[in-house]
């Protein structure tokens, strides 16, 4: 909310200005969004649905706040001689303060978040609103005036807010009988088809035909009548319905219901399971990522209702957190109905819901992964991040979830799966070899993947995060051990590919000739470089590049050291080890110059080859000026 605020009429009315995102989303779903004006309504309903389901759970313990209601229902009225459209409910309306709260801001969602995700695309931008919960503003759309009257339950005042959705809004004391809320909209001069009651009823029977409330249609009549409401949808749970009742079509208008978006879900799981515990599943995979993906407190979405009562929306122990992509609605049987979340907390009815919620995902997950794969792969890019929480997170998991996962690889530009890289390892070779950083097409560039490559040897491109918190944690897919191409000790030399037998041969022989021959300057490596690396020595992984570096087998991984640095974890950079590539021509005439015993004076090569190491790792010289120095004079004795 603006800092702007001014009184009226006595201090009964308050007008305020719109927090300045606000103003910014008005404009947008005013002006930008037209082709999908009658969403408006939906998104609407939608709320008054929530309105009603959490005052039901509220009643549960304080049943006065229903008392003397008539069941909770939606009405929407038309009123073709005042131009208005009206939506209201007997839900659990609004404190003044929540008034300013919740449509005087985008507080709960984080308004620069949204602003910045904001693109100009109608399609993108009307999705964004649904997905940032901010769908009341829709009305904007189709009304050049919004007012809101409400009650709280429990509450003796009403309020009513009023705006033309510009800059800012009022608020001002009012009368309303019993809690709800109700939207009256001043509608446009353009927007006569949703004063029409047969288009109201085919908006609603195509959108909102599941919410298990009914929604009523009424017009008001020449004198001011009302005539009899009509109940437009079927009020009945969606997921309470046989699957051979429902189509694909309720399906995907039921997924943008509970989740608040406009894509299309991806996989739609329906289900009720039966035997020691009871309940009912509706669960979908989105097709697009949600914007709260990667929020820190990482919230499972999914809404938990008892008895087709609404409890929660926010049950951690209902869905592990790398399943929070999810969206839907679990209704048991078994819970009581007046569980609080405190009572969810290490509950074993909870507990085997989200045991059986995880099989069932997963299981199906698989089966797309074979039946769809290339749909599958599309899925991966967007979810598999998440995915490989579990692996770190769920050891009890790790089986099912291994067989999902999807990586790059340098063999091709397609993903690979662990088995599919198990069954093309070479002969000799035991470890499945990784490579860790942000980007794969530098990743693809690493010295380190030289002997790898020579040899045929696919490395997996590992550049997510989570990878290096995940692979420690696992430590081995079937026995076969994950291996980092930057550490020491690759063991090459027992792979065989790549070359044909007779090559492998003389590659063996050759070995100890080349690691003798560099010996030499091994040790005047040593001396000039002292502490700043833990070893040098000869490399089997070079084949183009003259040096690089690698960690230690017990020391933390570069990329991973890296990023403890970047994020204040970690002080200062661990010595490395130093590898040289024997057969590299540089590398040769620096051994002709140390000499067998390593006395020449190498001391400005070093640090060259050193600092050249740093930077193709992506680092910084560690004395940039020193490195510029040594540079200069290279150059200028080769030109001299």
């Amino acid at each position: 909310m603006a800092a702007e605020t001014k009184k009226q009429d006595g201090g009964s009315t308050e007008t305020m200005g719109f927090q300045a995102e606000v103003g910014r989303l008005l404009d947008i779903v005013a002006n930008a969004l037209y082709s999908e004006r009658e969403i408006f309504l939906r998104e609407l309903i939608s709320n008054a649905a929530d309105a009603c389901d959490k005052l039901r759970y509220l009643a549960i313990e304080r049943p006065e706040l229903t008392e003397g209601a008539d069941g909770f229902a939606i009405t929407v009225r038309i009123d073709k001689d005042g131009r208005r459209l009206i939506v209201a409910d007997n839900g659990v309306g609004m404190s003044r303060e929540e008034l300013v709260e919740n449509l005087g801001t985008i507080a709960r969602s984080g308004t620069a978040a949204f602003v910045d995700h904001l693109t100009g695309d109608k399609k993108k931008d009307v999705s964004l609103i649904g997905q940032f919960g901010v769908g009341f503003y829709s009305g904007f759309m189709v009304a050049d005036q919004v007012t809101v009257t409400t009650r709280k339950a429990g509450a003796d005042d009403a309020w009513r807010w009023t705006s033309d959705g510009k800059s800012q809004f009022t608020i001002e004391p009012a009368e309303k009988d019993g809690p709800g809320a109700e939207i009256a909209m001043h509608l446009k001069e353009d927007a006569d088809e949703f004063l029409e009651r047969s288009r109201l009823e085919r908006v609603i029977r195509t959108y909102s035909d599941h919410i298990p409330f009914p929604i009523r249609l009424e017009e008001a009549g020449a004198e001011g009548e009302d005539a009899a409401a009509e109940r437009v949808n079927s009020a009945s749970a969606l997921w309470t319905r046989p699957k051979s009742e429902i189509d694909e079509a309720q399906y995907a208008e039921f997924y943008k219901h509970v989740s608040h978006s406009f894509d299309e879900p991806w996989l739609t799981l329906h289900f009720r399971a039966e035997g020691v515990i009871e309940y009912t599943g509706l669960v979908f995979a989105p097709t697009e990522r949600p914007l709260d993906l990667f929020h820190p407190e990482r919230m499972s979405k999914v809404k938990l209702y008892v008895k087709r009562v609404f409890i929660t929306d926010e049950c951690e122990e209902l869905l592990p957190s790398w399943l929070r992509f999810l969206r839907g609605v679990i209704d048991s049987e078994d819970l009581p109905l007046n569980i609080s979340r405190e009572m969810l907390q290490n509950n074993p009815v909870v507990a085997k819901i989200r045991g059986g919620l995880v099989k069932r995902v997963l299981d199906a997950l698989k089966k797309k992964a074979e039946d769809a794969p290339e749909d599958y792969a599309a899925f991966w890019d967007n979810f598999g991040l998440v995915l490989k929480e579990g692996l770190y997170e769920s050891a009890d998991d790790r089986e099912s979830l291994f067989p999902l996962c999807r990586f790059r690889s340098t063999a091709s530009d397609a993903r690979v799966g662990l088995d599919e890289y198990v069954g093309r390892m070479k002969e000799g070779q035991t470890a499945i070899y990784y490579i860790a950083g942000e980007d794969a097409e530098k990743l693809k560039q690493s010295p380190q993947l030289e002997g790898f490559a020579k040899k045929g040897v696919e490395v997996l491109l590992m550049t997510d995060p989570v990878d290096e918190f995940w692979i420690p944690a696992c430590g081995a897919y079937k026995e076969h051990p994950f291996k980092s191409v930057t550490r020491g000790g690759a063991d090459l030399a027992a792979i065989k590919g790549g070359t044909d037998a007779a090559e492998d041969a003389a590659a063996d022989q050759d070995s100890e000739k080349t690691e003798t021959a560099v010996d030499g300057l091994i040790v005047a490596l040593k001396l000039a470089l002292g502490e700043t690396v833990k070893d040098v020595r000869a490399s089997d992984r070079l084949t183009s590049s003259p040096v690089c570096l690698v960690a230690d087998d017990g020391a933390l991984d570069i990329h991973l050291e890296r990023m403890l640095r970047q994020h204040k974890q970690l002080d200062g950079a661990s010595p490395r080890i130093l590898e040289i590539n024997p057969d590299h021509p540089l590398i040769r005439a620096l051994a002709d110059k140390a000499g067998a015993e390593g006395k020449g004076d190498l001391g400005e090569a070093a640090h060259l080859l050193y600092d050249q190491a740093l930077i193709v790792e992506g680092e910084q010289p560690s004395d940039p000026a020193a490195f510029a120095r040594r540079l200069a004079d290279v150059m200028a004795k080769a030109l001299g």
